[in-house]
């Protein structure tokens, strides 16, 4: 493991040649600090069948994903779910001939990675007002959609996720 100002540091996951800023969708996954269930329970009912009962952390996490396209309006949303710990969504980044894009007030060039940065940072400002405590893991989970069928894949994997929590080792 390598070593930055005399710490380990975790190398990063991502695909070394890949520019996080090019046009693609993205698969991304983000989980809380210690895995912990800031965003509701997984409920069963006979007209909605599974699905996350959003607490009000919840709700907000929902409600400011919805938003990213306001503040990145080159971006377009696919599938997205709120899990109990994590959210799982679709980003897709389409500029206008995929060129370079600085985001506004930061004065850096648009990134996956500072577009997540944004999500996090604004969800966390609402979630401490409801819950002093409330944090997200340091990193996140991404992955390149390279096709069609991958992409739909995944958007059926991220849409059936609430029926698959029973089997999480973290669920309560």
């Amino acid at each position: 493991m390598e070593k930055y100002q005399n710490k380990y540091r975790i190398p990063s996951a991502r695909l070394q040649t890949w520019n996080y800023g090019s046009n693609a969708p993205y698969f991304v996954t983000i989980y809380t600090h210690g895995r912990e269930c800031f965003f509701g329970n997984i409920v069963e009912t006979p007209k909605l069948g599974v699905s996350t009962k959003l607490s009000p952390i919840g709700q907000l996490s929902q409600k400011y994903w919805a938003e990213i396209p306001n503040h990145f309006p080159f971006v377009k949303l696919g599938a997205f779910v709120v899990m109990p710990n994590h959210v799982h969504g679709i980003i897709i980044i389409d500029k206008p001939g995929d060129l370079s894009v600085e985001t506004p007030k930061l004065g850096v060039s648009t990134t996956l990675g500072t577009i997540i940065n944004q999500y996090k940072r604004a969800v966390t400002i609402g979630a401490r007002h409801i819950n002093p405590v409330f944090a997200w893991q340091s990193r996140f989970h991404d992955h390149i959609i390279r096709d069609d069928r991958s992409f739909q894949n995944i958007s059926n994997y991220i849409n059936r996720n609430p029926l698959n929590w029973k089997g999480d080792k973290f669920c309560n």
